[in-house]
């Protein structure tokens, strides 16, 4: 097997071909690499191998067939399963092995993967992404890596075929750190803007006059501007597709719990993204979780004061 370490090009595993999985996998295919996949929904590793890649049985499956491995998953709990389950990684990794998680899980989780793989001579870092499901398919990603500056430069020409931004955040959890924090904001200015939308329409205001006069105001925000959460004012993204396909409100609220649990850790007040949490934990409760979070303006808009 070719090793990161040996050559730019490898033979490489790739777990979890959701929303965002599937592009990053292709994207890797377009540049070159040789892919392996896995994922339990059997349609998504058809539809990547009709592009290129061989499918495998089971995470131990794959490991045993290759020493470069990257997970995108929803939650710890399916990188736990992933990792340490039953057929997992861990049953079949062979020394060196090098595994990037690019999910967003609680860091003390991630670190706990981490000294597992160590004890079986198995690389892990967590690289966790930001730039949604457009940026996956054009390869602009922004990874947050938690890495040494050893490991980070061995890795960072892989993360260069998926992304445009490879940063490097810090020691391992360092990665999870940055993305939690970002995902704490993104969460509380997608509410501040569909409040700002729904208020603007409610008082007569053109969609898109609102929204450009936000946009070169002092209310700019990627929210306003790149994921606007209104229907029709920015085409080709989740919130003009019903909210479809898109970061699913049920991911949000979990990334906030997360940002919760280490505001608690850490004696840090956070009470906006308590109430960001709150908020997104209701819309998902009442059966929007698959909804993407742009939804929270439609939630508003019909929610009686």
């Amino acid at each position: 097997m070719v090793n990161l370490t040996q050559s730019r090009l490898a033979l490489i595993g790739f777990i979890g071909l959701g929303n965002m999985g599937a592009h990053m996998a292709r994207n890797l295919i377009k540049k070159g690499h040789e892919l392996v996949v896995y994922d339990v929904n059997n349609q998504s590793v058809n539809e990547l191998t009709k592009f290129g890649a061989k499918s495998s049985e089971s995470p131990a499956d794959l490991a045993a067939k290759t020493q470069n491995i990257i997970t995108m998953l929803p939650s710890h709990p399916h990188v736990n399963e992933v990792y340490l389950g039953k057929k997992g990684i861990l049953e079949t990794a062979q020394k060196s092995t090098r595994c990037i998680d690019c999910s967003t899980i609680d860091i003390e989780a991630s670190k706990r993967i981490a000294n597992l793989c160590a004890e079986k001579s198995v690389y892990f870092n967590d690289a966790p992404v930001s730039g949604g499901v457009k940026g996956a398919e054009m390869a602009t990603l922004t990874f947050m890596v938690g890495a040494s500056k050893t490991d980070f430069e061995v890795i960072k020409p892989f993360l260069e075929c998926m992304g445009k931004n490879i940063v490097h955040a810090g020691d391992m959890g360092h990665g999870l750190a940055a993305k939690i924090c970002n995902n704490m904001l993104l969460g509380i200015s997608m509410i501040g803007v569909a409040e700002t939308m729904n208020l603007g329409l409610s008082l007569g205001l053109d969609k898109k006059v609102l929204a450009g006069i936000l946009n070169t105001s002092s209310g700019r925000c990627w929210s306003s501007e790149v994921y606007n959460p209104v229907p029709g004012v920015i085409e080709g993204i989740p919130p003009s597709n019903n909210y479809e396909g898109g970061f699913q409100s049920g991911l949000m609220a979990k990334d906030l719990s997360l940002a919760q649990n280490a505001s608690v850790e850490t004696h840090s007040s956070t009470p906006l993204g308590s109430m960001a949490y709150n908020f997104y934990k209701h819309i998902s409760n009442q059966g929007y979780s698959k909804k993407d979070f742009g939804y929270v303006y439609e939630y508003l808009r019909t929610k009686k004061n």
